[in-house]
C-alpha cells in the first residue's frame, strides 16, 4: 500500500506542471464571473430591482443556450490533448478546423431560430411581466453573438489541449476587461439598462474571436504537419467529434437545466428572491471557475499522458491537481465566510436584496468543499475522453437526486431550493467517483 502511494505521489516537477497550467486558467476563468459581478454591480445600483432581475433571467438563458454547446470546448480539449501527447500534428490541425466549422454552423442556426428559442426560454423562466419584457430585449441583443461565442469555445479548447494556457488567459482577460468598461459606458454614460449590458457583451465576444484567430496563426507554427482539407468536406470525417460531443451535449444540457430550474423556481418566489439568488449565483460561478482552473489543467495533462501511454505520470498529475484543488477550496470557503456579506453589500444598494442574500450566504460558504470533487472528476473524464460516463452520471444526478429532492423540500422555500442545488455537486462527485474507481480497477483508460 505504502509502495503504491509513493509510486503515484507527485514529484516537484509534477506540481510545477499542474500549477503552470492551472494559474493562467484560474485567472482567465475568474474574469468570467468577475464580468458577471460587474454586470450585477452596475445594474444593482439602479433604484429598481427589476433591472437586476432581467439581467439575471437573460444571463441564465444564455448560460443554458451557449453552454449547451460547451462540448465544443471540452471535446476539443480532450481529443487535442491526446493528439498532442501522441505527437500527431495532422490530427491536431484537423480537430481545430473541424471544431471551428461545427461551432460556426451551430451559431448560425441559433441566429436563424432565435425567436422561438427566446420565446420558449422566457416562458420557462416564468418571471414577472416587467422583468420578462426587459429580459426579452436583453436576449434579442445577446443572441447576435452566438457564432463568435461558440467559435471562441473551440479556440479555447484547442489551446488548452496543446498545453498552452497563457493564450486563454490573454483572450479572456483582455475581452472581459473590455466588456466591463463597455458596461459602465452603456449604463452610466448612455443611460441604457439591460440592453446596454447585452450590447457590451456582444461587442466583446466578436473582439475575442478576432484576437483568437490572430493567436491561432502564431500557435500553428509550432504544430507539425499539414491540414488535409479534404477531411473538412466529408461528413464521415466528423464522426468521432460528433459522437464525443453528443454525450457532452446531453451532460451539459442537464447540468445547465438544473441551474435554469433553480433560477425559474426562485423567480416564482418573487423578484427580490430572484435578485438575491442572482447575486449569490455570481459567487457560485466564481467558485466554479476558480476550481475549474485545476480541472482544466487535469484535462490537458491527463489527455497528454494517456496519448503518450504514460500511466504513472497520469496518476501523479491527478494526485497533484487534487491537492491543489483542496487547498484552493478551503481558501474560498474561508474567504466567503469572512467577507461574503461585505461583497454582497458592494454588489447592490437594494436593502431587501441584501438581507435575503445574506440569509442564504451559508450555501455559498460550504459550496467549495462540496463541489471540488465533481470539478476535478470532470477534468479527468474530459482529458481521457470518458464522455459517456459524464453523461450517465449527470442523468443519475438530475433525475434520481436533484428533482426528487427539490420536490421533497418545497416546504423549505428558498433554503430547499439551495439544498437541491447542492445535491447536484454531491451526486456528481459520488457517481463520478464510483466510475473513476471502476475504470482504475480494470485499467480501461486507454481505448483499444
Amino acid at each position: 500500500m505504502i509502495r503504491s502511494i509513493r509510486k503515484y505521489w507527485p514529484s516537484r516537477d509534477q506540481h510545477q506542471q499542474v500549477w503552470s497550467l492551472a494559474w493562467p486558467l484560474m485567472l482567465s476563468n475568474i474574469t468570467v464571473p468577475m464580468l458577471g459581478l460587474v454586470d450585477t454591480a452596475v445594474i444593482g445600483h439602479l433604484p429598481e430591482s427589476y433591472h437586476l432581475g432581467a439581467v439575471a433571467v437573460g444571463s441564465m438563458i444564455f448560460s443554458i443556450v451557449y453552454w449547451s454547446f460547451g462540448f465544443l470546448r471540452m471535446g476539443t480539449t480532450g481529443m487535442t490533448a491526446q493528439a498532442f501527447g501522441d505527437e500527431n500534428g495532422e490530427l491536431n490541425r484537423q480537430l481545430l478546423a473541424q471544431s471551428m466549422i461545427l461551432a460556426f454552423v451551430i451559431g448560425s442556426l441559433l441566429l436563424l431560430f432565435q425567436q422561438p428559442i427566446i420565446q420558449i426560454a422566457l416562458q420557462l423562466m416564468d418571471a414577472e411581466p416587467i422583468v420578462d419584457a426587459e429580459a426579452q430585449l436583453y436576449s434579442e441583443i445577446r443572441i447576435l453573438g452566438a457564432p463568435a461565442v461558440l467559435c471562441n469555445y473551440a479556440i479555447l479548447g484547442w489551446f488548452v489541449g496543446n498545453q498552452n494556457t497563457r493564450v486563454p488567459l490573454l483572450l479572456l482577460l483582455v475581452t472581459n476587461i473590455m466588456n466591463m468598461i463597455l458596461d459602465i459606458i452603456a449604463v452610466y454614460g448612455l443611460g441604457m439598462h439591460a440592453d446596454g449590458v447585452a450590447a457590451a457583451t456582444v461587442c466583446s465576444e466578436y473582439f475575442a474571436l478576432g484576437l483568437g484567430l490572430y493567436l491561432i496563426r502564431r500557435q500553428l507554427r509550432k504544430v507539425p504537419g499539414e491540414l488535409e482539407t479534404a477531411c473538412l468536406n466529408r461528413l464521415k470525417d466528423y464522426r468521432d467529434l460528433i459522437v464525443v460531443n453528443r454525450y457532452l451535449f446531453v451532460r451539459t444540457l442537464l447540468l445547465l437545466g438544473s441551474l435554469a430550474f433553480f433560477t425559474a423556481q426562485g423567480a416564482k418566489q418573487g423578484t427580490d428572491i430572484l435578485s438575491a439568488n442572482a447575486v449569490l449565483l455570481n459567487f457560485l460561478i466564481l467558485i466554479a471557475n476558480c476550481l475549474d482552473g485545476f480541472a482544466h489543467a487535469t484535462e490537458a495533462l491527463s489527455g497528454k499522458h494517456i496519448g503518450a501511454r504514460r500511466m504513472e505520470a497520469f496518476y501523479q498529475s491527478i494526485t497533484s491537481a487534487l491537492l491543489w484543488s483542496l487547498g484552493t477550496a478551503g481558501l474560498l470557503t474561508l474567504t466567503f465566510f469572512l467577507f461574503g456579506g461585505l461583497i454582497v453589500d458592494l454588489l447592490t444598494d437594494i436593502e431587501q436584496v441584501r438581507t435575503i442574500a445574506r440569509e442564504y450566504l451559508v450555501w455559498i460558504v460550504i459550496l467549495p468543499l462540496i463541489g471540488v470533487w465533481s470539478f476535478l472528476l470532470d477534468g479527468i473524464f474530459v482529458g481521457t475522453t470518458q464522455f459517456r460516463a459524464m453523461q450517465n452520471t449527470m442523468i443519475f444526478t438530475m433525475f434520481v437526486v436533484f428533482l426528487p429532492l427539490w420536490w421533497a423540500t418545497q416546504s423549505l422555500g428558498n433554503h430547499g431550493l439551495w439544498l437541491s442545488l447542492m445535491s447536484v455537486f454531491v451526486a456528481r462527485a459520488l457517481s463520478g467517483g464510483y466510475v473513476y474507481w471502476k475504470i482504475c480497477k480494470h485499467q480501461r483508460w486507454i481505448n483499444p
